[in-house]
């Protein structure tokens, strides 16, 4: 089976390095992949991944690779390229591809499609209006009966989210204190254009208090198996400060939820989901990722993604003992009634090792040491994310640049090996949380 990958980040090396464990996989190629996925091989016969240069975003180009190797098998994992219609495409020419469709990418493409789908099919989510480019000039006069009752919800919260409604690399949500701070979010939403199209509509939500998870399904357009449960970490800095930036790291499972519990939202999000698509003529094929706040009221759905998350797919991979060519393959041909997920015991904890500056400006090209040395150490991967090679070197390449993930009997074991073999890497400038997985350990009163 010849199996091609679409992507460059920490997401898709894990992606990559699962597949290349099938026995089902005998070639294997990566658009445009980075320097740690050029380093895997394939377990049926040692053969190396091949980086190609084609941009996740160069569809016309892909698809002329994909056809010229014949693939019969292409994974796509960032969210562009899916919004973008890629898998449309494909299957257009006849090629197997696994990811959702334009019209399912719109979970996620777009916000206020999101929360009015939510809205109309009674899943539980944060009451929310959509503001204009247009509108903008005069939203606070408007009378408007959803302004209206948000002004009076503002009135006794005083704080609420702000985010740009199209993809924004995970960095398009602002949580503002008073209409100061709301009015100075969308001032440079629309006219800062700070994310570009993505902030030509602006969707204002509630401000939920509670315990944030990351949920994620894999559907095949009627049957949705759900994830144990993981918990990324946002903010850039310890304790959940600074911007938001892609995730700083996960670790899974979480504490926060039983089966039981898992199970019920399960009923009270994918259910409704699933049927709404239905309804309205979604094909929904590929992951279903919503971000989940565990409120005083019981679950509510803070927004969907249409892909795999980032970290998130680095410590379900480490758990995963599925062989994740059946299961996408199930996903596809919509035969995931007949899998049944199996996941390890152990706990996994990924630290994601970033440039200096990011989530803003940062340098390129810094020397990354100790990578053999951390990759050795006993149920450790070091996933690679904005990494290149540069002769004999490998070097930083983006904001994110690596994912340290360990597996450990519990929660504390492998933050433990993880954090040790962060300590083997070095890079100029480079930047990470020391605090990946201490929530878990809050939860359960056990500060260790």
């Amino acid at each position: 089976m010849k199996i091609l990958v679409i992507g460059s980040g920490g997401r898709e090396h894990a992606l990559v390095w699962k597949l290349a464990q099938s026995s089902h996989v005998a070639q294997m190629w990566c658009a445009p992949g980075n320097a740690g996925i050029a380093q895997e091989r394939l377990a049926k016969n040692g053969a190396a991944v091949e980086c190609v240069n084609i941009a996740a975003e160069e569809l016309p180009k892909l698809l002329a690779f994909a056809q010229e190797k014949r693939a019969d098998l292409t994974v796509v994992g960032p969210d562009n390229p899916l919004a973008l219609g890629i898998v449309d495409l494909f299957q257009q020419h006849g090629l197997k591809i696994w990811g959702v469709n334009q019209k399912a990418a719109q979970f996620e493409s777009s916000k206020f499609f999101s929360q009015s789908f939510m809205e109309k099919y009674g899943i539980p989510t944060a009451r929310a209006f959509t503001v204009t480019s247009d509108e903008f000039p005069h939203w606070e006069n408007s009378r408007r009966a959803d302004q209206r009752e948000f002004n009076l919800f503002l009135l006794a919260n005083n704080k609420c989210v702000v985010k740009a409604d199209g993809l924004a690399l995970g960095k398009g949500v602002l949580i503002c204190n008073g209409r100061s701070e709301i009015y100075s979010a969308m001032l440079e939403m629309f006219s800062g254009r700070k994310f570009g199209d993505a902030g030509k509509k602006v969707v204002l939500q509630e401000y939920l208090e509670g315990v944030e998870v990351s949920l994620h399904a894999l559907c095949d357009g009627t049957t949705a198996k759900i994830f144990p449960t993981a918990q990324d970490h946002k903010r850039a800095f310890d304790g959940d400060l600074g911007l938001n930036t892609g995730g700083m790291g996960t670790y899974s499972p979480t504490p926060f939820l039983t089966d039981v519990q898992l199970a019920e939202i399960a009923k009270k999000i994918l259910e409704p989901f699933m049927r709404g698509c239905t309804e309205e003529g979604i094909d929904y094929r590929g992951i279903l990722y919503p971000g989940v706040m565990l409120t005083k009221d019981g679950p509510k759905v803070l927004e969907f993604n249409a892909r795999f998350g980032d970290p998130e797919t680095q410590v379900y991979l480490t758990r995963l003992e599925n062989d994740l060519v059946e299961l996408l393959d199930a996903s596809v041909d919509g035969t995931l009634d007949k899998m049944e997920l199996k996941w390890s015991p152990l706990a996994s904890v990924c630290v994601v090792m970033a440039s200096g500056g990011y989530p803003g400006n940062y340098a390129k090209g810094k020397i990354i040491s100790g990578l053999d040395v951390a990759n050795a150490l006993p149920q450790t991967k070091v996933f690679h994310a904005g990494t290149a090679r540069a002769g004999d070197q490998i070097v930083t390449n983006g904001g994110r640049v690596l994912g340290v993930t360990a597996l450990g009997k519990d929660l504390k074991t492998a933050q433990a090996a993880a954090y040790a073999a962060v300590e083997y890497i070095q890079f100029e400038g480079v930047h990470y949380r020391r605090d990946i997985a201490a929530k878990a350990f809050a939860a359960s009163g056990n500060p260790t």
